[in-house]
């Protein structure tokens, strides 16, 4: 059998022997604590280096290593300085740890385990605070990249890719165990997952604290997900953090922290109605990986048909007098048309032949290009621009996207959806944050469609504008907002406010009021939220710690805004700011060594890359991989491999390296077959632009009914358009009800098109479609 990946010439077993990870959940943030166990049972000194992946907004904030009984706590210092130290540290037989972020992409780490003796262990422990997304059903989504899918670098691009070495997750040859202890001042209702789980135990008779515990034999072949719901989850809140006794007053990590959790509502007025304009750019990705399965529960189901399936719906959805284009990428880009045109039934009916014609075939994952030829176009006057991104994939060149989002956040909104295991959360969860939008994630046996269809409810919502926020405080008080303006809100969706608080401690009595004023659909509107100002008990310092990471992100971006003014400022307030608060960012690393006796380690150092998990990809192709002499320090400043050309039967690619090919996974003829359309689809696919069905045999065929069953019961005053369009909403509503989520904005275009029509006998209409379909859908639920 062909090892995949193996890291000694002479298969000896890698270093890495457990990973065991603790969740602990406060109300909407968590603490996540890491412990890495290596040994070492070569006879040799060894170094291992280990690149893993993080969420991409976890604000690191601990690292320390144990060996034997000598426990060592990491500094974080500027990178630099870290790289000499522990290269001055491997020079003179000492042993040392290293921990930094990517340069490329702030979801990605390296750890550097240096001069580990023969027969030796060491653990090594890594803690990192997170805030968690609030999902569509009110679940808090938490996620442990457990994969790490070889990283796309585009041609051209600075820096050198990440390397990653990868085997197949039966091969991985070190276990996991993870854990999760759940603490809220509400009603713990549920903990789900998409891996097995043991049955969950509650701590107290409110149930408003839990454990849980990923059921044993974890196999590395997907990230564990852990969806928290509580009781009234949407209920705004305030928690104040004291500041670190240690800490000099008047700095971040001295002062009092307040983090507010916001929770719009929007008069049901304004949100009844849907917005008829806009511009609706959907931008799908078309790389090898594409061909994947979507679950492996279903493999006939491909992403990339998944997309196809989705885009379907999207165009049925959108409303009659908007704009819009579709653009698909790989290792280049395609658009339908050269710019985006206004919404009618011949351009409907264009772009969807062009959507039946799309395949995985374009390569591999390079988004840079694309979004500079839609940011380069001209806006529509009074057409809100709407950016859809579906990916799969994961890139070298996150920052460099993220920045060129940013930097054109003021024209448009940014929905971004990651598809499949181990899709990239900094770039996902960062084009929606950059972009002013909401992320959604499609893993496990997730559909698609429910929740591309939710997003596209929240940017039809009306466009919230001249948002503020008011602080108003007890004397003696004042506040430093440490957050980016908020650019968006969308009903039922949480904004974070972080802020420090400075001056005099108040009274107990005393409390603060935070006012939120912002105009929709041009009314007026204002939200409060009133809190205790004074801190309180000892809460730890995780509050304080997502706050530096925010600042910390913020100024990152303005750095490299600036970088080419060769203004160093902003780095030096983002290593002072990242050393104070014990945070890590991309000019920082966590450095630790142990001086111990100062003796110095004996014999040859060896260098071992551990490898991480590849989920299962389609392509069915088996790759042998080979080490060859000892790689380097730093796994993520190796330089390019020799490009070595893959032929398929199509066509000639290039390739970096077989890591560049495992990304691209070009899929193969006999791949995956796509199933024949379901029911529901085939409905759809049959509306008009305007909202109406034709009566007509495809019709029947997709109601199950012959013609003649069809057209017999129509009242005779009734048009066959009217008629047609009433059977397909009770269908919709009779047999599908289940996915009303996917059907319910084109319903409601087939909604309006009928009322407009004034056409008589509706009644009648109703009550003749459910006698022929067998159904007792009322007149008033299909609200015509």
């Amino acid at each position: 059998m062909n090892r995949c990946g193996l890291l000694t010439l002479k298969s000896e077993p890698v270093p890495l022997r457990s990973i065991e990870v603790e969740l602990e959940v406060r109300d909407h943030v968590a603490t996540v604590v890491s412990t890495l166990l290596y040994k070492n049972k070569e006879d040799q000194p060894l170094e291992a280096a280990f690149i893993f992946p993080l969420p991409g907004d976890a604000a690191v904030c601990h690292f320390s290593a144990e060996i034997g009984k000598t426990r060592i706590v990491a500094e974080v210092k500027e990178k630099q300085e870290a790289h000499e130290q522990y290269d001055d540290a491997m020079s003179s037989g000492q042993q040392a740890f290293l921990l930094e972020e990517s340069d490329q992409s702030p979801d990605i780490f390296s750890l550097n385990v240096g001069s580990l003796p023969p027969g030796e262990s060491a653990s090594i422990r890594l803690e990192y605070v997170i805030e968690l997304a609030v999902q569509a059903d009110d679940g808090l989504r938490f996620c442990l990249p457990a994969v790490l899918n070889p990283r796309y670098q585009p041609e051209g691009s600075e820096g050198s890719s990440v390397q990653v070495t990868s085997v197949p997750a039966s091969l991985v040859p070190y276990t996991l165990s993870f854990s999760a202890r759940v603490f809220s001042p509400r009603r713990v209702s549920k903990v789900e997952s998409n891996c097995s789980l043991d049955l969950i135990q509650y701590l107290n008779t409110e149930q408003t604290q839990a454990t849980v515990k990923l059921a044993a034999g974890h196999k590395f072949d997907r990230d564990v997900e852990l969806l928290i719901y509580y009781k009234d989850a949407h209920q705004p809140s305030a928690v104040v953090e004291a500041g670190q006794a240690s800490a000099q007053p008047g700095t971040l990590m001295g002062d009092p922290v307040v983090m507010l959790s916001l929770y719009p509502e929007f008069p049901q007025a304004v949100m009844s109605s849907v917005a008829s304009c806009g511009e609706f750019v959907f931008v799908i990705d078309r790389s090898g990986s594409m061909g994947s399965a979507m679950h492996d529960s279903n493999r006939r189901e491909t992403r990339i048909g998944s997309a196809r399936d989705t885009l379907l719906l999207l165009l049925k959805s959108l409303p009659m007098g908007c704009y819009f284009n579709i653009y698909s990428f790989g290792s280049r880009y395609q658009y339908i048309f050269p710019e985006s045109v206004e919404y009618s039934e011949q351009t409907m009916e264009e772009a969807l032949k062009k959507v039946e014609e799309m395949d995985a075939d374009l390569g591999g994952t390079e988004i840079l290009e694309p979004l500079k030829h839609i940011y380069s176009q001209p806006c529509i006057p009074s057409q809100p621009r709407q950016l859809f991104v579906f990916t799969d994939g994961e890139v070298g060149n996150t920052k460099e996207i993220l920045d060129l989002v940013k930097e054109n956040s003021g024209s448009h909104r940014c929905f971004s959806f990651g598809i499949g295991e181990g899709a990239s959360s900094a770039l996902i969860n960062g084009l929606a944050k950059e972009g002013g939008g909401h992320a959604q994630f499609i893993i496990g046996s997730d559909r698609m469609q429910p929740k591309v269809m939710q997003s596209l409810q929240f940017a039809l919502q009306p466009a919230v504008k001249d948002i503020s926020v008011t602080w108003n405080l007890p004397k003696g008080l004042s506040v430093t907002v440490l957050s980016p303006p908020i650019t968006s809100i969308f009903q039922g969706q949480r904004s974070l406010i972080y802020a420090q608080l400075m001056g005099q401690s108040p009274e107990a009595a005393a409390e603060g009021c935070v006012i939120v004023k912002y105009s929709l659909a041009d009314h007026p509107t204002q939200n409060q939220l009133r809190f205790s100002p004074k801190p309180a008990g000892d809460t730890g310092l995780t509050v304080h710690r997502l706050s530096a990471r925010t600042l910390i992100r913020s100024l990152e971006m303005k750095e490299r805004e600036r970088r080419q003014q060769q203004d160093e400022g902003v780095k030096r307030k983002v290593v002072e700011l990242s050393v104070q608060s014990g945070v890590s960012s991309s000019f920082t690393a966590f450095i630790a060594v142990n001086k111990g006796d100062n003796k110095a380690i004996q014999g040859p150092l060896l260098h071992r890359k551990v490898p991480t998990a590849r989920i299962h990809c389609g392509s069915m192709m088996a790759v042998q991989c080979y080490t060859g002499q000892a790689l380097g320090r730093s796994p993520l400043s190796l330089s390019a491999h020799t490009r070595v050309p893959i032929r398929t039967g199509k066509r000639a690619l290039l390739f970096r390296s077989t890591t560049d090919y495992l990304e691209s996974n070009v899929v193969e003829e006999d791949m995956l077959k796509e199933p024949h359309r379901d029911p529901l689809l085939q409905l759809v696919f049959l509306q008009k632009a305007s909202g109406c069905w034709l009566l007509k045999p495809a019709l029947a065929a997709a109601l199950g009914k012959t013609s003649e069953e069809l057209e017999n019961p129509k009242p005779s005053v009734v048009n066959e358009e009217v008629w047609a369009t009433i059977l397909a909403l009770i269908w919709l509503h009779g047999f599908k009800s289940d996915v009303r989520d996917e059907w319910e904005l084109l319903a409601m275009k087939a909604v309006s098109w009928v009322c407009a029509q004034k056409a008589p006998c509706v009644t009648a209409c109703v009550e003749a479609g459910n006698a022929l379909l067998g159904c007792k859908v009322q007149k008033d639920s299909l609200g015509i």
